[in-house]
């Protein structure tokens, strides 16, 4: 009975853990689409959403550290317990960074885009496939699929790259620029962030399923 009680709380986290992440995905795409559309008010609902968020990390919390505590879990389920209070700070700092991007949203406004936004929206439906990918690779205890997040990461840095040199290029061209140009490195800055931190999220999935630590290729 204690058994079946423990996997019955272990699934209810998982379950958790999944309506966060879907939280946090839906954060990502509704923050760059309040970006890309000058939409103030959905940016405003990301940014108070992100409280939501918040109180779903500390729900997590405690119901990590009450099967702790009452389940004394050791080797493997101790293992799976501490990678979910890991990766909900991950999850949630993604989130963050959303909420980051929506306050620069609404302090841009209506200001007309120095550029076309393509490489942004790209970086943020990256960051947001490797935010669903870890927490898959977590619930399915899939090593492969968190070390296809960690390879997925060169295509965030690449697309950093070229968005840092086009708004250089712009800046150097026109100093009215800058003040914006400024604003959009934060974004992608943010976007690269919840990269890593995706990333860091599959590490912890392959150290729950194998127990090493800092294993990502292969």
């Amino acid at each position: 009975m204690t058994r079946n009680l423990f996997d019955k709380e272990l699934e209810d986290l998982h379950n958790n853990m999944i309506k966060m992440a879907s939280l946090v995905e839906e954060s990502i795409e509704n923050t760059i689409t309040a970006l890309r559309k000058h939409d103030i008010k959905l940016a405003a609902r990301v940014f108070e959403g992100d409280d939501l968020i918040d109180e779903l990390e500390k729900t997590i919390e405690k119901q990590c550290l009450n099967l702790i505590a009452r389940q004394q879990p050791i080797a493997k389920d101790l293992r799976t317990i501490s990678a979910a209070l890991k990766i909900i700070t991950d999850m949630e700092r993604i989130a963050d960074h959303s909420s980051d991007i929506a306050e620069i949203t609404m302090r841009l406004g209506n200001e007309k885009f120095i550029k076309p936004l393509v490489d942004i929206p790209k970086m943020a439906e990256c960051a947001k496939i490797m935010v669903n990918k870890s927490i898959d690779a977590y619930i399915s205890q899939d090593v492969e699929l968190a070390r296809a997040v960690y390879h997925s990461d060169d295509e965030v840095d690449d697309l950093f790259s070229r968005i840092i040199l086009d708004l250089t290029v712009i800046m150097k061209n026109n100093a009215k620029t800058i003040d914006q140009a400024i604003n959009l490195l934060f974004v992608a800055k943010y976007l690269e962030r919840m990269a890593d931190h995706a990333t860091n999220i599959g590490e912890w999935v392959i150290y729950n399923v194998t127990g090493e630590h800092g294993v990502l290729e292969g």
